[in-house]
């Protein structure tokens, strides 16, 4: 059986051809494309859904190409995507203005009207904080989350609000356009917070709490149901036969734990693409809220997945690459090999991630990144260690505030593009001080957790547990006592930088928001 994958990140887009069969699965061809985040002055994170779609096509027409498999051999696609995009559309499924990324700010007023104002714990109101518990097992801690961008596009956008017919995510746009049914995975619909995990529906009692219209909910499905058939049009596009099966797939974070194989309680998996988490599959909900972190539902049924959220991974190490263009350092070949003299610890200097505010361990819009300690020896490679390490550091920081909550377990899986190098690799491991595992082709970990769940969906395997059997681990790395001698003295300080800078983050930053609002 040959399945199409997807992968829908917030600067990238990844495809992959595999050949399923219940004893293995094969990558035959990979398809990587480019697109734009739109980051305005406003605060706002924005994409153009199309560029979704037009990469969705061309990376198709790239696999078939590539591998030489007849489109009559594809019997099914399934797509991963990034969550908690807001994607208004009219009743023919088209966007009705360009989707809004989950680090998208714009919303603090408005979740500050609903959620800061009262009696209040932690800043959230206590009320609505427990209805909130009550129905989903969390609650919207922040102003980030898609429910709040609703309402600013019903405040300043009043006439897209009035065209919408559905509020989608943006892997259910993608389906949608494909066979014409707006229908979204459990997974996706958990991260609206408007979903009821006990009832396994939309919540009638959160939806009138917050105003939410609940036409504008699309219908639930599982992750590994079939949502319909390619409709002839969109086949066309995509190179592929009308009435291939489009399978419902899940978010980056249900199917990333699908693809590294982390299907059991305790097992963890620490994914760094644009973005990163450190994820964690449960059989319970549980939540921690002074810590934004909370069980979201997965793709499967029977578990949750414990997440800890980073804005910005290798985000950051991108940052650096475009920084450095022109010079020596400009590819990320020649960034990693400009380490590889570097001491454990970059001389003292020490890198803070938050490049777009922060989620977890604390939520703070207004946190900004920090190259700390830096001396006038300080050369390119210890900055460029530094950003590597302060990744590393703060998934060890979600790593410890997950396990507040539940057990994990001490060998970690590790994915997404960082996890390409063993160098980063190595780091981790040591900053972590626990083994760390790699799969064979971890960039591909969501078109390949996308394309395992198909399986499951055409009863190649019985259960989507039956997954873990069949991901293949690619290395191992053991922590280096030396080096993770120097992180242990470092990671206090790491943690340190941002309690320290606290006031002076939200006198830059906030005045820069209160000013660009403020002229326009």
């Amino acid at each position: 059986m040959k399945v199409i994958g997807y992968d829908v990140g917030t600067t990238g887009f990844k495809a992959g051809l595999y050949e399923l069969t219940k004893d293995d699965i094969r990558l035959l061809a990979g398809s990587v494309e480019r697109y734009a985040l739109h980051i305005l002055p406003n605060g706002g994170a924005e994409q153009d859904p199309d560029d979704w779609w037009n990469a969705m096509c061309r990376s198709t027409k790239a696999l078939l190409e590539k591998s030489g498999v007849p489109r009559g051999e594809i019997q099914a696609i399934s797509c991963c995507s990034q969550f908690s995009t807001l994607v208004m559309v009219d009743c023919e499924g088209r966007a009705l203005r360009p989707a809004m990324s989950c680090m998208d700010t714009r919303a603090a007023a408005q979740f500050g009207r609903y959620m800061g104002t009262g009696l209040c714990v932690e800043g959230l109101n206590v009320s609505r904080l427990l209805r909130f518990v009550r129905a989903t097992g969390a609650a919207s801690t922040s102003a980030k989350d898609a429910v709040w961008r609703y309402h600013w596009v019903r405040e300043n956008e009043p006439e897209v609000f009035r065209n919408t017919c559905k509020w989608l995510d943006a892997k259910e746009y993608l389906t949608s356009r494909a066979t014409g049914r707006m229908i979204a995975s459990r997974d996706d619909a958990y991260m609206t917070f408007l979903y009821d995990v006990k009832k396994g529906c939309w919540s009638e009692d959160l939806c009138r709490m917050l105003d939410i219209r609940m036409e504008h909910l699309p219908a639930l499905c599982n992750a590994a149901d079939v949502v319909g058939g390619l409709l002839p049009g969109p086949a066309e596009e995509l190179g592929l036969l009308p009435g291939t099966a489009v399978i419902a797939g899940g978010s980056d974070v249900s199917l990333c734990q699908v693809g590294s194989g982390s299907l059991l309680p305790g097992d963890v998996n620490i994914c760094s693409g644009t973005s990163g988490w450190v994820c964690t599959t449960i059989d319970r909900l549980c939540l921690d809220v002074p810590h934004s972190v909370a069980s979201i539902v997965g793709a499967d049924p029977e578990n949750y997945l414990y997440c800890a959220d980073c804005e910005t991974a290798g985000k950051c190490l991108e940052w650096v690459k475009e920084r450095l263009s022109g010079t020596p350092l400009g590819s990320y070949d020649e960034l990693i090999d400009s380490i590889r003299d570097v001491p454990a610890g970059s001389g003292g200097v020490v890198f803070s991630p938050w490049m777009h505010g922060n989620r977890c361990p604390f939520e703070d819009a207004n946190a900004r990144g920090v190259f700390f300690n830096v001396d006038v020896s300080t050369h390119a490679g210890e900055l460029v260690r530094a950003v590597i390490e302060g990744v590393c550091l703060h998934m060890r920081w979600l790593l410890e505030t997950s396990e507040l909550k539940i057990k994990t377990s001490p060998v970690v899986r590790f994915t997404g593009g960082s996890a390409m190098s063993k160098t980063i690799c190595q780091i981790l491991a040591d900053v972590l001080r626990r083994e760390v595992e790699t799969i064979e082709d971890p960039r591909h970990v969501g078109t390949l957790g996308a394309a395992a769940l198909a399986a499951v969906s055409l009863g190649v395997l019985d259960d989507i547990k039956d997954i873990r059997k069949i991901i293949r681990v690619g290395a191992r790395f053991t922590p280096n006592p030396e080096n993770a001698a120097v992180y242990d003295r470092i990671y206090p300080v790491f943690k340190s930088l941002y309690r320290n800078n606290q006031k002076a983050f939200a006198a830059l930053n906030g005045a820069v928001i209160r000013e660009t609002k403020l002229r326009k």
